[in-house]
């Protein structure tokens, strides 16, 4: 866990990894239950017999799922103190350039790209890039904005 003490910490960290968030197992519950408040109950997703017999051999978690980890991701493994408030802005980009099959280990490393002045705050441009265990290529790789407050 990376514990910065002030939101303005971050600004010597531009162009750097700032840190790595902890492995995270993805569960096929997880999976249903995402299915079920997005309404994508796609077999892929949640026909466990079926997806035996299909492309992965096995359920395959969402790329939205994957990218809905990302807060989780971030807050086991960044910790700003005296941050009145930290708020999701957008996304500039985003790619799932390998699938996620159900028992996955997952984590994220977190790359500050930019640090900018708002009103009563930084705006941050994060590059995190989310790893599969023993996969050779990224799941997800996404371009964030944030918005903290002191």
């Amino acid at each position: 866990m990376k514990v910065l003490q002030s939101p303005t910490d971050l600004l010597a960290l531009v162009g750097q990894e700032v840190a790595a968030s902890p492995w995270l197992t993805v569960t096929q519950e997880q999976v249903n239950l995402f299915a079920q408040a997005t309404g994508d109950a796609q077999w892929i997703h949640v026909d466990e017999d079926r997806a035996r017999h299909g492309p992965f051999g096995t359920t395959i978690a969402h790329g939205y799922l994957t990218l809905s980890l990302l807060p989780r991701f971030f807050a086991e493994a960044i910790t700003v103190q005296s941050m009145r408030m930290s708020v999701n802005y957008g996304l500039n980009k985003v790619r799932f350039p390998a699938p996620v099959p159900v028992g996955s280990r997952l984590r994220a490393h977190f790359k500050l790209l930019g640090c900018d002045a708002i009103e009563d705050g930084l705006q941050l441009a994060w590059q995190v890039t989310v790893e599969r265990d023993g996969g050779d290529k990224p799941v997800c790789v996404a371009e964030t904005l944030s918005r903290v407050y002191p």
